[in-house]
């Protein structure tokens, strides 16, 4: 039978705000399609990381992203081989923030990412909260809904390119309007909520670049109407 395999990047530390719901579709929409999907989770003090499909890293607090990015270090030869190779990785706000270059906190020291995006976060002085409506140009629907909560400010250099524009909410650094960060199969984004679930397109974006091939569509009416019911929708 066809397989998935994801990697479930150090969930006993980054996973709030209903993360863990973006591994639920990925593997609840394969095994929809017949696939046999395999969930490897990989903690700290993990000495070993082999090939997957997709890797998942989450959201998390300051104190969780300090030790996360001391552990990505030890992996980060391999896991950039396997963006190369072509796997798909999906980071949420701090799991984001580290596959970026590094995020500078206030007054503490600089958290080293693993530089799969070209892309640097620093502290800033407000908080981000509430809904979030993105345009894309690379899915359809072409709109992307989610919940943001956080103070970083993220920019994107060289070739890594926005998920897209910001139609509602703050995005990446509540300036330049974008939302998210893409490099070869690599994402980044700020939303919550979690983003998947409310997303199913994307989600099935994921899985054809995981898994090289067009998927059969699903019957999305329930997915669809809530996210719809959230598009434009301010906080």
């Amino acid at each position: 039978m066809k397989q998935l395999r994801i990697g479930h990047l150090y969930p006993k530390l980054l996973n709030i705000y209903g993360d863990g719901g973006n591994i639920i579709t990925l593997k609840k929409r394969a095994e929809w399609r017949g696939f046999v999907v395999i969930i490897d989770e990989i903690n700290s003090g993990d000495t070993f990381i082999s090939e997957h499909d997709v890797y998942f890293i989450g959201g998390g607090q300051d104190v969780q992203q300090i030790e996360v990015s001391k552990e990505l270090q030890k992996h980060k030869d391999f896991l950039t081989s396997e963006r190369d190779r072509g796997a798909v990785f999906l980071g949420i706000c701090g799991g984001y923030q580290l596959l970026g270059h590094y995020y500078q906190p206030h007054n503490a020291e600089k958290l080293l990412g693993i530089s799969l995006l070209d892309a640097y976060t620093v502290a800033g002085n407000k908080r981000f909260i509430g809904n979030v409506t993105v345009k894309t140009d690379y899915v359809n629907p072409n709109t992307l809904v989610g919940f943001e909560n956080h103070s970083g400010l993220t920019y994107l250099q060289g070739e890594t390119k926005p998920i897209g524009s910001v139609l509602v909410g703050y995005g990446n650094n509540g300036k330049d309007l974008t939302e998210g960060a893409r490099y070869k199969n690599v994402f980044g984004t700020y939303l919550h909520g979690s983003f998947l679930p409310k997303n199913p397109h994307f989600a099935d974006y994921l899985l054809e670049l995981a898994l090289g091939e067009k998927l059969e569509p699903l019957d999305d009416t329930i997915e669809y109407n809530a996210h719809n019911s959230l598009i434009n929708k301010k906080y």
